[in-house]
């Protein structure tokens, strides 16, 4: 899981965020950031606010692997 921010932000994105918004589904701008990964138990997700795009996921995996360092192999 990765932590998103749905304050509204007067910044632009820092290098490891990406920035979500009401094609994802949000109510306004949301950061998430891709430095920092969780773990979660599946039965303790709930409250899905939307779906991130296609476009989106690959930022968001691009960033990942950036900032982890993986190998770029899918």
């Amino acid at each position: 899981v990765l932590f998103c921010t749905s304050q509204r932000q007067s910044r632009a994105p820092r290098p490891f965020e990406v920035m979500l918004n009401a094609a994802d589904g949000m109510d306004w701008e949301t950061f998430c950031d891709c430095s920092i990964l969780y773990a979660v138990r599946v039965d303790l997700l709930f409250g899905q606010r939307g779906h991130v795009s296609l476009e989106r996921r690959r930022e968001i995996r691009g960033k990942l692997r950036d900032f982890f360092r993986l190998a770029a192999t899918d």
